[in-house]
Order: C-alpha cells, then sequence, then structure tokens
C-alpha cells in the first residue's frame, strides 16, 4: 500500500538535546506506576523503594565523572546547577573575594549570572577566547589573583565543541585559593570526565544531553569545598540542604541509566561520532571549497561542527532545511535573541560572519545514510 507519509527527518541537533535511550525510558516507567512513593517518606515501603531508585541513579551519575555519591546534588538541570554554584558561592563568600573570572563564549547560565552577581557587588572578569576558541592560559594567569572568589570555564562549547583544558586552570585557581566550577553539559557521556583530574570544585551538567530526560541535572560538590555554597532556595532539607523539593524519583532514576549506558558504550559512540562527522565535513567541503569551519579544528567533541556557508546567513540554512533536517544557529537557550551568536563573535568574528554559524551535532542514533542526505540537503538549502 502507498503512502504518502513524507521521511523522517533527521536529527542533528544533538547540542540541544539528545533522544531518550529506549533503555532510559524502561528504567524510568516503574517509577512513574507501581514505584510512584516520594523519597524522602521514610515511614512506607513506597518511599522506600523510591528513595533506593534515587541513591542509586545518585551512585551512577558520580560513578560516570569519578565523584563519590556524596558529592551529587540533584537539581532540575544545568542551568540550576550553574546558578547553585555562583550564586552559593558568592552568599557566604570572604569579603575580599569580590572577582569571578569567566569567558567570552560561556552559556548563558553562566554569563547572565556573572551579570547579576555584579549588582550585588561582585566584580565580573569576562576573558577573552582565540580565534580557535580556546582561553590563554597567561590571560587566565593575570586575571585570577586573592581577590579572585570563583573561576567558571565550560569544558566542552555549546556551540563550536570546543574543549578547553581545565587542568591548567585548576592549577591556577588553587594557586590563588579560589573555586574553579566547569559547566561540563556537552561534555559529560560524551567524553570521559574526571573531576579529580580536572581538579574542579564545581560541575554541573544535565541529563538530557547524554540521552536522558529532561528536567534533571546535576551538580558536583567537591567534598572539601561542602561548606562553601548557600542554597538559593528554602523549604525542606532535600539534597543536603542545597537544593529543596521532592527529588523526582523516575527523572533521577533515568539520568542513572543514561551515565550508567554512557560509561560502557562512551568509547563506541565517540568513534561513531567523529567518524560520522569526519564524513559529513569532507562532504561539503567536496562541494562547498570555502566552507567555513568555526573553532578548533581538533581539540573538540566528536561529532561537533559549527560551519558557515559564505554568503548565506545560518538562520536562512536551518528555515531551508526544517522540515526535513534539524540543525540549529547556536544554544536553544538563546534561539529567541534575533542577534548573531555571542560564541562565534566571542571568536572576533563581525556580526555578517557569526551570522553564518550552522551548529551540527552527530548522536548516537544517526547513520551514515542520513550523513549522506543531510549533507545534500544542507549544500542545496546554500545554493551550491
Amino acid at each position: 500500500m502507498g503512502s504518502d507519509r513524507m521521511p523522517s527527518p533527521i536529527y542533528l541537533d544533538n547540542h540541544a538535546t539528545t533522544r531518550p535511550d529506549p533503555r532510559v525510558i524502561d528504567a524510568m516507567l516503574p517509577l512513574f506506576t507501581e514505584g510512584f512513593g516520594n523519597p524522602h517518606s521514610d515511614g512506607h515501603r513506597f518511599g522506600w523503594e523510591a528513595h533506593d531508585a534515587v541513591e542509586r541513579a545518585r551512585a551512577e551519575v558520580a560513578r560516570l565523572i569519578g565523584a563519590d555519591s556524596r558529592e551529587i546534588v540533584f537539581t532540575s538541570g544545568a542551568t540550576e546547577s550553574c546558578n547553585l554554584a555562583l550564586r552559593g558561592a558568592v552568599r557566604d563568600r570572604p569579603p575580599m573575594r569580590t572577582r569571578i573570572v569567566t569567558a567570552r563564549t560561556e552559556h548563558p547560565a553562566v554569563l547572565e549570572t556573572c551579570a547579576a552577581l555584579a549588582e550585588e557587588g561582585m566584580e565580573p572578569v569576562v576573558l577573552p577566547v582565540g580565534a580557535d576558541g580556546l582561553l590563554d592560559p597567561e590571560a587566565v594567569r593575570q586575571a585570577v589573583d586573592d581577590r579572585t572568589l570563583l573561576v567558571s570555564v565550560m569544558l566542552a562549547n555549546n556551540e563550536i565543541g570546543v574543549l578547553q583544558s581545565l587542568s591548567d586552570i585548576a592549577a591556577v585557581c588553587a594557586a590563588a585559593g579560589a573555586f574553579l566550577h566547569t559547566d561540563a553539559t556537552q561534555a559529560v557521556g560524551r567524553i570521559p570526565v574526571d573531576v579529580r583530574a580536572l581538579g574542579v570544585d564545581f560541575l554541573s551538567c544535565s541529563a538530557h544531553k547524554l540521552y536522558g530526560p529532561k528536567g534533571v541535572g546535576a551538580l558536583f560538590i567537591r567534598w572539601e569545598a561542602s561548606d562553601a555554597l548557600t542554597p538559593s532556595m528554602t523549604g525542606g532539607g532535600q539534597e543536603r540542604g542545597l537544593r529543596p523539593g521532592t527529588t523526582p524519583a523516575p527523572l533521577a532514576a533515568g539520568f542513572g541509566c543514561a551515565s550508567r549506558i554512557a560509561a560502557v558504550e562512551m568509547d563506541r559512540d565517540a568513534a561513531h561520532g567523529a567518524r560520522l562527522g569526519a564524513a559529513l565535513l569532507a562532504r561539503l567541503r567536496e562541494r562547498v571549497p570555502d566552507l567555513r569551519l568555526f573553532g578548533h579544528p581538533r581539540r573538540r567533541l566528536p561529532g561537533s561542527l559549527s560551519v558557515g556557508f559564505p554568503g548565506v546567513p545560518g538562520d536562512d540554512i536551518v528555515e531551508r532545511v526544517g522540515e526535513r533536517l534539524a540543525v540549529s544557529t547556536g544554544s536553544a537557550c538563546a534561539s529567541v535573541s534575533a542577534e548573531p551568536s555571542h560564541v562565534l563573535r566571542g571568536l572576533g568574528l563581525g556580526d555578517a560572519e557569526a551570522a553564518l554559524g550552522v551548529r551540527i551535532c552527530v548522536g548516537r542514533f544517526n547513520t551514515e545514510a542520513e550523513i549522506e542526505a543531510a549533507a545534500e540537503l544542507l549544500v542545496e538549502a546554500a545554493g551550491y
């Protein structure tokens, strides 16, 4: 029997969110039905079972990043985790520590929080990055001194996929007695992340970037830095008193399952993403010789591409392919803005160049056939 249905669109916007893995959904479903108890109800079996599910999930998330389960606080997502780290550190800071250092290409969850904290007497220092998206270690050393409370630098950029050298920054922070926070939302589950090796005090991440559910994230808080944060909200004593409210057991379980899968399949996923990403870039360059690749060509997440088709704004490309191919021009959190990407402008590009950017990220479920079709769609949309 014939069908007039359009083929399923190709999804290459995995920086924005990932499709939940079916195994994650299977892990969550029982906690919506028979295991629906409140994990903080300690007087009956329903509560005990939900509590055990949350704690198993906490251990899985901790294991994925080399942490202790006591160092994991569940939140609603990475944005809340970033706010809890930055705002929480400021509330009980030593009076002399008034400086927060960050980078121009950070996510709005960090940049806008730093700007808001300026109204509370803090001094945000926003460092430039090079044309490749990388921070200059010397610039970090010059900015971090005994007035610095906290440094916040992404591990992997959410638009161009560039990887920063956090261990070098950690050494600078340790020498100055400053805390180091990283928004590792794009990195956790995609590349190996070890909080001890990185030397970070706080790390933010989110389940829906590693094939888990939306609505749940985590903040790693190094045990020795536990007393440094003050809660942003008041209420019950859940999540070590830092994040009051009922912990969503089904979402936490999904996060834990996604973390467990990532720990086992990360290398395979990375190789898959790198291979398909390289194939897509090669196909595009065959047809568009002057295609732009934004960010460092090698120090980037596997399968992550930020490209520009000369003379064709990224918004036009995204609109033309939208029915058949999911890509984007930048952070989904900034999609309401008509401004060119602040990340690409942070690389030193003018507005016209920054407006060219098309963000592409290969994921676990993409196929070679999809990559070939995506290349054709993008080239056609660009008029080549």
